[in-house]
This record gives C-alpha cells, sequence and structure tokens, in this order.
C-alpha cells in the first residue's frame, strides 16, 4: 500500500534520576556521598532507508517512545543509557511540525535527531563540599522531548508525466520500463504514483514518475491529481500527455499548465516536452506550434516515437542537469 502522508507522536526518553547514597564500607570512615549519576534517556532519530518506498509501515505504528535512562546508583556508578529509537523512512521524505520544515531528506545518508533525549540527574556525590560533607539529594532527570510531527513523501524522480486521466500514461511508462502500474480503458485507474527506470545508451538510465490523471480545478482539491502533485516538485523535466485526438492540443495544453502553476509556481521553471499519445488510431496527425517547446507524436501500443521521446528527454535532462 502506497501512503504519502501521515502523521507522527514521537517522545525521547526521561534522563534517569541521580542517586543519593553514602559508602558504608566497613573500615572506611568518613565514606561520603557515592551517588552516581542517572543515564540520558534515548532520543528519536529519523534515517532515509534507501530500500522504503512508502510511509506504510508509520502511518500504522503511529507513536515512537524512547525509554527513560536508568537510575543512578551507589558507590558512584552512573545509570545506564537508554538506546536511541530510529525510524527508517524513504528518500524523500519531509518533516514538518507546525507546518515549518525541519528537515528534507533526500539522501541515503541524511538523519536527523527530532527529540533529544533528557540528560541524566546529577547524584549526590557531585554535591559534596567542604562545608557540605553529607548533601542528601540529587538531581532528577530532565525530561525527554515530545512533538506530534508530519511526514510527507515526495518520491524523487528526473521525469514526470502530466496529462487528463486516460491520456495513456500509465501505458507509455510500462512500455519504456519494467514498472507494471494499472491500465484500464476507464479514467482515474492510476491510483497511486508509478516510478520506473528507463534505461538508454550503455549503462544509463534515467526515473519517470507517473501521477494519477489532473482534471481542471486540480489545484483546489477536485480530482485525485491534486493529492500527488507534489511529487513532481523534485522532478528536472516534464512531459504533457495530451490525446492526439483532442481538437484543442493547445488549449489542453494550457488547462494543465495552468494547474501546475496554480499549485507551485516552481513548475513554470522546469523544462518540458508534449508527446501526442493514441496516434495509432488516427491517419492524419497536425502538430501545433508552442514556442520553445518540443510536440512529438508518440503511440505506446506500436511504439511509434517512443525513442524520439526518449532522445528528447535525455536532450532536457542534460540541459537541466
Amino acid at each position: 500500500m502506497f501512503v504519502d502522508w501521515t502523521k507522527v507522536y514521537v517522545k525521547s526518553g526521561d534522563g534517569g534520576k541521580g542517586c543519593v547514597a553514602f559508602r558504608r564500607e566497613k573500615h572506611v570512615p568518613k565514606g561520603g556521598p557515592s551517588g552516581g549519576d542517572g543515564g540520558c534517556g534515548g532520543d528519536i532519530i529519523i534515517r532515509v532507508d534507501k530500500n522504503l518506498f512508502t510511509l506504510q509501515d508509520i502511518k500504522y505504528h503511529k507513536s515512537y517512545k524512547a525509554k527513560n535512562g536508568g537510575a543512578g546508583q551507589g558507590s558512584r556508578k552512573s545509570g545506564k543509557d537508554a538506546q536511541s529509537v530510529i525510524i527508517n523512512v524513504p528518500p524523500g521524505t519531509v518533516i514538518k511540525d507546525s507546518g515549518a520544515v525541519l528537515a528534507d531528506l533526500t539522501r541515503e545518508d541524511n538523519s536527523m535527531i527530532v527529540a533529544i533525549g533528557g540528560k541524566g540527574g546529577r547524584g549526590n556525590a557531585n554535591f559534596a563540599t567542604s562545608t557540605n560533607r553529607a548533601p542528601r539529594y540529587a538531581e532528577q532527570g530532565i525530561p525527554g522531548e515530545e512533538q506530534n510531527l508530519v511526514f510527507e513523501l515526495k518520491v524523487i524522480s528526473d521525469v514526470g508525466l502530466v496529462g487528463f486521466p486516460n491520456a495513456g500514461k500509465s501505458t507509455l511508462i510500462s512500455k519504456l520500463s519494467a514498472a507494471r502500474p494499472k491500465i484500464a480503458s476507464y479514467p482515474f485507474t492510476t491510483l497511486i504514483p508509478n516510478l520506473g527506470i528507463v534505461k538508454y545508451g550503455t549503462y544509463r538510465s534515467f526515473v519517470m514518475a507517473d501521477i494519477p490523471g489532473l482534471i481542471e480545478g486540480a489545484h483546489q482539491g477536485k480530482g485525485l491529481g491534486h493529492r500527488f502533485l507534489r511529487h513532481l516538485e523534485r522532478t528536472k523535466a516534464l512531459v504533457f500527455l495530451i490525446e492526439a485526438t483532442e481538437e484543442d492540443i493547445i488549449g489542453q495544453y494550457q488547462i494543465l499548465n495552468a494547474e501546475l502553476d496554480k499549485y507551485l509556481d516552481i513548475f513554470s521553471n522546469k523544462p518540458r516536452i508534449i508527446a501526442l499519445t493514441k496516434t495509432d488510431i488516427i491517419s492524419k496527425i497536425e502538430l501545433p506550434e508552442i514556442s520553445k517547446i518540443d510536440v512529438i507524436p508518440i503511440s505506446a501500443i506500436n511504439g511509434d516515437g517512443l525513442n524520439n521521446l526518449v532522445e528528447k528527454i535525455v536532450k532536457l535532462l542534460g540541459q537541466n542537469g
């Protein structure tokens, strides 16, 4: 199950109590205070795991709590530090607190402490002075931190496919990569983003993302695509898929482009290609002219134009990479 958003409660461990104790060994006069310090509570750490692709496990876990530090003991023995709790997340996970971004974890080596464990309290051995040789008090441990966080996944891909429902996005990604999304002859068959690795040349490749189809008003929450528009934010280039049978191809492109711009203005700076799909079902193709945008006729069914499309995508990625 693909999950790209969830709320999580985290609580780091409290610091252990300091100990009040005195040395009472035989033949040791005036042994003095010997209470040890409490151990530190466990941290809550978020770490990227490249083998994960969804927040599903985190969504159903809901809360993460680290253990408290151990209490100090006599003979100046310190309490045991508690182990940290590690939350593994997929690359591209954004951590938010009350809307503010705490971290954007995109690389495998990324990690972040989101709740620091409380420091252990000092035992009474720390408070002995020349005027107070037998202190009978120690510190309580410092409480751990607790937060309600939002985890939001933005998939990492090089190219994003944009189009209306049933424009042929899933068919295209299935032909160019090993991805196997659901394909059917009715709208909204894609309910989650799909990623595919498109290979070209010798040992070279790029990652393509297919999100659910957009409809007019998607930026306001209409349809399904609005939920997944954030997965296009990290892409280097966009491919707009429009059926070749449409009477107003430029108008269809302008609607799609407007939805992206209204959602987030960063999309206006991304290079793009328009791919006219399903050319196998029409006899004559008239390519519209759009300034500085290549329009490429393709058919994912019989393979026409797919090599040309990949070449154009590679060129865009080179210009933007």
